[in-house]
C-alpha cells in the first residue's frame, strides 16, 4: 500500500524550524538583558563554528593607557592645586616683605629723625656752653680793667649782649662772695640807656644770672 505524502509538509517543517530559531536568538536576548548570559559572546562564537574561523576578541574594557591617563590627569589636578596654593602663600609673604619693608623704612628716619634732633640738641648745648664760657671770659676781662673803661665798651655793644654779660658777672660775684660792679657799671652809663637796660632784665627771664 503506497504511502501520500503531504505537499505541506515541508512548508510547516520550515515554518517550526523558523520558529525554533526565533524563540531560541529571542531567548538569548531575553538572558543577556537579565545579565544571565553574555549573548554577544554567544552569538560570535557560533558565528565563528558557521564560518570556520576563530571568534573575534572582544577588547578590553579595563586598557592601562586609559588608567595611567585617568591617575595623570589627577596628579596634574593635585599639583595645579598645591601650585594655586605656594602662590597664594607666596602673594601673602611678599605683601609681609612690602609691609615689613615699609616699617623699616619708618624706623629708619624715626632713627633718623632722633639723631638729627640729638646733634641739633648737642649743637645747642656746645654753642650755649661756649657763650657762657665766652661771657664769662668777656665779665672777668672788663671786671679787671677800671670801671669807666668797661662802661665805653659795653656802650658799644648791643642791650641784649650787655644783658647777658651783666647777668654772668652778678652771678659769679655771688658765687665768689665779692662785690659787684654790675651796678656801676650802670650808674656810670647814660641815664636813658641805664634805664632801658634795667627795664629789659626785669622783663626778660635771668637766662644766665643766679
Amino acid at each position: 500500500m503506497a504511502i501520500r505524502r503531504d505537499p505541506n509538509t515541508g512548508l510547516r517543517i520550515f515554518v517550526l524550524l523558523l520558529l525554533i530559531i526565533v524563540l531560541f536568538f529571542g531567548g538569548m536576548v531575553w538572558f543577556d538583558y537579565l545579565g544571565i548570559i553574555n549573548a554577544r559572546e554567544q552569538i560570535a562564537f557560533m558565528y565563528a563554528l558557521i564560518n570556520k574561523e576563530k571568534a573575534p576578541k572582544i577588547e578590553d574594557k579595563d586598557n592601562v593607557f586609559l588608567l595611567e591617563q585617568e591617575r595623570y590627569n589627577k596628579m596634574k589636578e593635585a599639583l595645579d592645586i598645591r601650585e594655586e596654593e605656594l602662590n597664594k602663600k607666596n602673594g601673602e609673604l611678599d605683601k609681609r616683605n612690602i609691609e615689613m619693608k615699609q616699617r623699616i623704612e619708618i624706623l629708619d628716619e624715626k632713627e633718623k629723625a632722633l639723631a638729627e634732633r640729638e646733634n641739633s640738641f648737642n649743637v645747642r648745648t656746645l654753642l650755649y656752653e661756649n657763650k657762657i664760657a665766652n661771657l664769662e671770659q668777656s665779665s672777668r676781662y672788663l671786671t679787671g680793667m677800671p670801671p669807666v673803661k668797661a662802661k665805653d665798651i659795653l656802650l658799644q655793644m648791643d642791650d641784649q649782649d650787655i644783658i647777658d654779660i651783666l647777668r654772668v658777672t652778678e652771678r659769679i660775684s655771688q658765687e665768689s662772695g665779692e662785690a659787684s660792679l654790675v651796678a656801676y657799671w650802670l650808674s656810670l652809663m647814660p641815664p636813658e640807656r641805664s634805664a632801658s637796660i634795667k627795664r629789659k632784665m626785669t622783663i626778660k627771664p635771668n637766662e644766665f644770672g643766679a
